[in-house]
């Protein structure tokens, strides 16, 4: 099955399940459905970085500070979450990640989605899938705070990171 044939839940804007779509479908017609941001830090404390693939259904050759994903059909967002976790970062035996904070992203091209926001510490050798991830490093928070108005982000992830730099600022 492709990624554009995998079944997402499609929900309203209290994130209750409204009906079912493959993803294909519901990125074209700007259907509201959920996804998973995790944050993954190395021992170090260092974030986890990385480019797109050019082949992404959505935002290629973009950068993110976040591994993660659609939420499938039926599935709960922390089961989604640390599955996404392992599939992109190419490791097994991941601890759960915690779930921080949700919220509704939007943007003027006509992508929503609700967005549960995690992070996970990986003290795992990573092994991220050649399918997702074209380049990817462990990168301090100062680097990546450097590198926000230089490299090109995928503008999901940046609202996350955004919200969560003021979650984290309220403590």
């Amino acid at each position: 099955m492709s990624a554009a044939d995998e079944i997402l839940d499609i929900v309203d804007e209290h994130d209750q399940v409204i009906g079912r779509s493959p993803r294909g479908e519901a990125y074209a017609r700007g259907l509201r459905h959920r996804c998973v941001f995790v944050q993954a830090r190395d021992r170090a404390g260092r974030l986890f970085v990385h480019r797109r693939t050019p082949t992404k259904l959505v935002f290629p050759s973009l950068y993110d500070m976040f591994v993660g994903g659609v939420v499938g059909a039926g599935e709960a967002y922390d089961d989604a979450a640390l599955r996404e976790a392992e599939e992109e970062l190419g490791v097994s035996g991941l601890p759960r990640p915690e779930f921080l904070f949700k919220f509704l992203y939007s943007d003027t091209a006509g992508h929503s989605w609700w967005s549960a926001v995690y992070e996970v510490h990986c003290d795992l050798p990573v092994h991220p899938q050649v399918e997702e991830v074209d380049w990817h490093d462990f990168l301090p928070e100062e680097e990546v705070e450097r590198r926000l108005d230089v490299w090109e982000w995928v503008p999901d992830g940046l609202a996350a990171y955004e919200r969560l730099r003021s979650y984290r600022a309220r403590g």
